[in-house]
């Protein structure tokens, strides 16, 4: 045994975790050699000071929002962006491109376009990393409360139940902590609209996240302060990573209106129709898309899929939408 094997295991010696023929053949290096005994006394130093320091248990809000948030990431996986999908067809295709000399040359124009738009997209993506850092701003992901929501709501754990009153702009919502509790108030209610969002990724209660997102696509579509980085934001990661179809559909509704304003919701859009394994979901990306179908990446995705894809209707449907939208000179 080196010193330096000898140093990795003197720490698991130190909290009784090494195993007997380890610890005996440490024990015959330790014999031998003084540096390694100095370093396990400072080893055991160290460990008796850091016993006198009591341990700090984690508050129960704490370890359920953290065991909330380890379900969804455990259920979730990233799809690929369309980019990538476009990308992998045209390499799959490739081997028929010599008979085809038009389409050959379509293709290349549609991966070109990919590689750029995957290039700006990661610069971006690094750009707002560069700003968060500079700026203090929380981490991707890491939803922080606005500082105008009730103190409670700092800590809640999720979302159980929501129930909208007939004809009127009054929901009420029945969020957890360490008991469940209950709060109510109009849809333009900040804490109501943070509660919703948190419930649209309550990955324990399907019809929690059904409710949430019919609401917050409502909203979408009516036009009542549907930003970018909240209820916008909120659909698009429902549509993406949610289970169910019809949640996804509904969130495609909510984002309707943003398709030709926001690139960001053109590109989940997008997405959806290369990534999403509901066909109805996918036949209504494409109706999504009618606004800027004359848009060159939009019709680049729909080429490929009215070529490649596996789906009958949706070859159909994207060559229908490309019928009425002038050709790629």
């Amino acid at each position: 045994m080196n010193c330096e094997v000898a140093q990795e295991r003197m720490v698991t010696a130190a909290y009784g975790e090494l195993a007997d023929e380890q610890a005996h053949e440490l024990e015959q290096h330790m014999a031998a050699c003084e540096a390694c005994r100095k370093e396990r006394e400072q080893v055991y130093a160290l460990k008796v000071l850091a016993d006198l320091d009591p341990v700090v248990e984690p508050g129960p809000n704490l370890v359920a929002r953290a065991r909330l948030r380890l379900d969804e990431a455990l259920d979730t996986l990233p799809p690929k962006r369309w980019y990538q999908h476009l990308g992998e067809r045209i390499l799959s295709n490739f081997a028929s491109l010599q008979a085809a000399p038009a389409a050959a040359l379509l293709l290349l124009i549609a991966g070109g376009g990919a590689g750029i738009l995957g290039g700006y997209e990661y610069a971006q993506g690094r750009a707002a990393q560069a700003a968060t850092a500079t700026q203090g701003a929380s981490p991707v992901g890491v939803k922080v409360a606005p500082a105008d929501l009730p103190p409670e709501l700092a800590n809640v754990a999720g979302v159980s139940g929501i129930v909208r009153r007939p004809s009127s702009e009054m929901v009420e919502v029945t969020y957890n902590q360490v008991v469940p509790r209950q709060i109510e108030g109009s849809l333009d209610d900040p804490a109501i609209r943070q509660l919703l969002m948190l419930a649209s990724e309550n990955a324990a209660s399907p019809a929690v996240r059904d409710d949430s997102v019919a609401l917050l696509a409502a909203e979408c579509r009516a036009g009542h302060s549907c930003q970018p980085t909240g209820i916008r934001e909120a659909l698009m990661v429902a549509l993406r990573y949610d289970k169910s179809a019809k949640v996804r559909q509904k969130a495609l509704e909510g984002l309707e209106p943003y398709v030709a304003e926001d690139i960001r919701v053109r590109d989940a859009v997008l997405e959806a129709l290369m990534n999403d394994n509901d066909p109805g979901v996918r036949a209504e990306a494409i109706g999504l898309l009618t606004p800027v179908e004359a848009d060159t990446t939009v019709r680049q995705v729909l080429y490929s899929v009215s070529n490649t894809d596996q789906d009958s209707q949706i070859r159909n449907v994207s060559r229908q939408v490309l019928s009425r939208v002038p050709q790629i000179q």
